[in-house]
């Protein structure tokens, strides 16, 4: 009974073995080649829905391909541009397998497929950005540069059963030294022209300043003159009722005459006049007449 159940095992081990290599999954961001002796299984060599297929074990393989959009970042490059201008470039694709049997076939393997990825990148950087000159790279043309590397890494790609969903320029700069030596000309430039309008700026003060005092010296003089006008014609008013006051009483305007005097030279507490006792300046302390 023991080499029965020794052999029972065995059989039971050999059927395990077989039914588990004769299943395999297939996960949501996978595809899979089912390969006989290396070439692709008629009617059923690919997989692209999800979940648990069969397969023949110990005959038939299965490769398990990414079924999502992959990403290869382009590390920094100097190109030159058609006006022999240097420019620093970082660039990036997305691509996704569009063709697991090109795939295996031409690739095998994302490294080796993001290697190959890399230097038509690369390529087609050099090729696109080498026609166009510093400013269409950095700012006019950039979307329609970026759209011809794209197709031209897509035309490349396609044999490798890949395409290409999108290639951008993540940056395009001068190098260092030349970024340095364009911003120094750009300060001196802006310099230049900072001091320019400061000298227009201090021109127009000194015009407007010196048309201020013009003015003022103007203004003012018309005001003197006016008030200069004015203050005469008040005199003359004044005169000419004095005159007439004067014509009309001249007693009363002598004593009043007298009286201002009086009050105008004998103001304060401490005021001496030293004057001849028969003086006309008193002639009314004397006589109300004044005579």
């Amino acid at each position: 009974m023991k080499p029965v159940g020794f052999l029972s095992a065995i059989i039971a081990v050999i059927v395990v073995v077989l039914a588990s290599g004769s299943m395999f999954q297939v996960r949501q961001t996978e595809q899979a080649l089912v390969l006989r002796f290396g070439a692709p299984v008629a009617g059923r060599g690919l997989v692209t829905q999800p979940g648990l297929h069969f397969k023949i074990p110990l005959i038939e393989s299965v490769v398990k391909i990414d079924n999502r959009i992959l990403a290869l970042e382009s590390p920094k490059q100097e190109v030159l541009a058609s006006d022999n201008q240097r420019i620093d470039v970082d660039a990036f694709v997305r691509y996704r397998i569009v063709d697991a049997l090109k795939f295996y076939q031409g690739a095998g393997s994302i490294p080796i497929a993001n290697n190959l990825l890399a230097s038509m990148l690369n390529s087609a950087v050099r090729r696109v950005l080498g026609e166009a000159n510093q400013q269409q790279i950095v700012r006019d043309e950039r979307a329609a540069l970026m759209v011809k590397i794209k197709d031209q890494v897509e035309s490349e790609s396609q044999r490798f059963g890949v395409s290409i969903v999108d290639a951008r320029l993540r940056r395009a700069d001068l190098p260092r030294e030349i970024s340095e030596k364009v911003f120094s000309r750009m300060m001196s430039e802006r310099q230049r022209e900072a001091n320019e309008y400061r000298a227009q700026g201090n021109e127009q003060y000194q015009r407007i300043t010196a048309k201020a005092d013009r003015d003022a010296i103007v203004l003012k003089a018309e005001a003197q003159q006016a008030a200069d006008t004015v203050r005469g014609q008040g005199d003359a008013e004044r005169n000419r009722i004095f005159a007439e006051a004067f014509g009309r009483d001249p007693d009363f305007f002598a004593f009043y005459r007298s009286m201002q005097a009086y009050d105008q030279a004998l103001k304060g507490q401490d005021t001496r006049f030293v004057t001849s006792p028969s003086s006309d300046f008193f002639r009314y302390f004397g006589n109300p007449s004044g005579k």
